[in-house]
C-alpha cells in the first residue's frame, strides 16, 4: 500500500512541478512581451500583465508540492540538530500536522473563493477570475499528498528524517566531511 502511495505521489509531484515550470516560462515570456510592447512599441498590451500574474500564482502553488516533498517549507535545521534523534520523528509528525492544517484551510477556503469569483472576469481578458483562484485549492491538494507521502516514507524508514540535502544526521565525522572541513580552513 505504501509503495502505491509513494508511486502516486511521485507522479503527482512530477506533474505539479512540470506545471509550475510551464507557468514560470509563460509568466516570464508574457512579462517580456509586456515590456516590449510598452517601452519599445509604445503600445502596451492589455492582457499580458493579468495573464502573467495568473501564471505566476499557478507556478507558486504548484511548486509548493515539490518543496513540501523535500521538506523545505517548514525546515529549521537548527531544531533538527538540537533535538535528540529519538524526538526527530515526533518533530516531523508535529510539522506534518501543522502543514496539513494550513493546507486543509487553503483547500477549503480556496474552493469557496474560487466559486465566489466565478462570475467575475479578469480585466483585459474574457476569462473567469476563478481560473486564477483555482490555483489555491489545486496546489494545496497536491501539497497535501506530498506531505503525507513524505511522512509515510520517513515512518517506514525509506527516507531520513529532516530536510533533503541537510547535514542534520551527520553528527559523526566521515572521511568526506573531514576532507571538506580541511579544505575550507
Amino acid at each position: 500500500m505504501l509503495t502505491v502511495l509513494l508511486r502516486l505521489e511521485h507522479q503527482l509531484t512530477r506533474i505539479a512541478l512540470m506545471i509550475a515550470v510551464l507557468m514560470l516560462v509563460i509568466s516570464v515570456t508574457l512579462s517580456f512581451y509586456q515590456v516590449l510592447t510598452r517601452f519599445l512599441f509604445n503600445a502596451p498590451s492589455t492582457w499580458t500583465e493579468v495573464a502573467s500574474r495568473t501564471s505566476m500564482i499557478w507556478c507558486v502553488f504548484m511548486a509548493a508540492a515539490a518543496t513540501f516533498r523535500g521538506g523545505y517549507m517548514m525546515a529549521v535545521e537548527v531544531i533538527y540538530k538540537w533535538l535528540p534523534a529519538r524526538l526527530l520523528m515526533v518533530l516531523e509528525v508535529a510539522i506534518v500536522l501543522c502543514c496539513l492544517l494550513v493546507l486543509g484551510v487553503l483547500v477549503h477556503y480556496g474552493i469557496q473563493m474560487t466559486l465566489r469569483v466565478n462570475s467575475q472576469v479578469m480585466s483585459g481578458m474574457n476569462i473567469s477570475m476563478s481560473w486564477a483562484y483555482a490555483a489555491i485549492p489545486v496546489g494545496a491538494g497536491f501539497a497535501m499528498v506530498s506531505v503525507v507521502a513524505r511522512l509515510a516514507s520517513q515512518l517506514s524508514g525509506r527516507e531520513k528524517v529532516g530536510p533533503e540535502n541537510s547535514e542534520v544526521m551527520s553528527e559523526e565525522p566521515t572521511s568526506s566531511s573531514s576532507a571538506r572541513e580541511g579544505a575550507s580552513s
